[in-house]
């Protein structure tokens, strides 16, 4: 995509997985990027302040410390800088997390987003993208999951938050005309994936010579996606501006589009994986076997995720593509380098 003039983006959480990817991705292009995070210490913040240090000097980078919680600096900052685009991924992630912390999801998830569509409200942003999640599906069981499909009974606090993004930023959509595209996110993995997520935690616990906690016996399957395929949809959404949808009809109500300009998509790879196939595939490219400690389901997770992307596809002509063990593969590869193992 070539830009017919430098657009000024604000990308929240940009010290983060996704974030991280994502400003490289929009520095290079041609964006005059600015990202916030608070750099807490949910996961290791050497890895956090690593990845700033990559993007310093990358196209158009500028890094502010800063909550999004934290109303008075965010109202300041949307005031100064007038961002064109916001794409919003600074949140409390991780659903276990979810039930022993909950307060830090409402400030960050809650309070947080609504400093961030207030920052829209008032300064003439295009269009905000913001982070969903696949555990908005929660109890649904209809495969494969589609942005069509009713998300009421959600299994987590994490996934309540996430679903609850998605009724404020309808409500903007409909009340100010604010341009609102919401993206749920599939399993994402790749290289300077976050810490506490399995393919990091398997590859570590490996390495070392320790057991793997495998829960639900293995019986799950996931709907692996690779960095590189999550920030693809998004760049090619964030200048995709949503428009009302014309042929929306209050007496069956698509949830995935609206009266107001407002629209959701699945991001995923749509080739859900069982659990023990991919500890398999660690196995294969790391070429050692692991120990496995078999335990049951975790509260707040589901057995299967599978993302519908055809919503995606018929609008972006983008699908999602990398198989999964070229994905683990390039995380080897750079979790060994980063990590000094031969």
């Amino acid at each position: 995509m070539k830009l017919q003039d430098k657009k000024k983006v604000l990308v929240t959480g940009g010290a983060g997985f996704i974030g991280f990817h994502l400003c490289k991705r929009l520095a290079s292009h041609g964006f005059d990027v600015v990202t916030v995070d608070n750099l807490n210490d949910y996961y290791d913040v050497a890895i956090k302040q690593d990845r700033l240090r990559l993007l310093e000097g990358v196209g158009n980078f500028r890094f502010v410390r800063m909550d999004i919680s934290d109303r008075p600096a965010m109202e300041r900052l949307f005031a100064v800088e007038k961002f064109d685009y916001v794409v919003n991924l600074a949140a409390q992630a991780g659903v276990r997390y979810s039930i022993i912390n909950p307060h830090a999801y409402i400030e960050s998830n809650i309070v947080g987003f609504v400093n961030v569509l207030e920052g829209c409200r008032h300064n003439n942003v295009k269009h905000l993208i913001f982070a969903s999640s696949s555990s908005v599906y929660g109890a649904n069981t209809n495969i494969p999951f589609s942005v069509r499909h009713n998300v009421d009974h959600p299994m987590s606090l994490y996934a309540a938050t996430k679903k609850s993004n998605e009724l404020l930023a309808h409500t903007y959509c409909s009340l100010y005309g604010l341009h609102c595209t919401g993206l749920r996110f599939f399993t994402v993995y790749g290289p300077w994936g976050r810490p506490d997520m399995a393919l990091f935690l398997f590859i570590k616990a490996i390495l070392e010579d320790r057991p793997i906690d495998v829960f639900n016996h293995g019986d799950m399957r996931r709907d692996f996606t690779y960095i590189d395929d999550i920030v693809e949809g998004v760049f090619r959404l964030i200048q995709r501006i949503p428009q009302a949808n014309p042929a929306w009809d209050g007496k069956h109500p698509d949830p995935s589009s609206s009266y107001a300009p407002y629209k959701l998509y699945n991001i995923g790879n749509n080739k859900p994986v069982g659990l023990l196939n991919f500890i398999e595939i660690i196995e294969d490219t790391l070429g050692r076997k692991s120990r496995k400690n078999l335990l049951p389901m975790q509260q707040g997770d589901v057995a299967e995720t599978y993302a519908d992307i055809e919503e995606l596809t018929k609008d972006t002509g983008f699908t999602p593509s990398t198989p999964l063990d070229v994905g683990i593969r390039n995380f080897v590869s750079w979790y060994k380098e980063y990590f000094n193992i031969p």
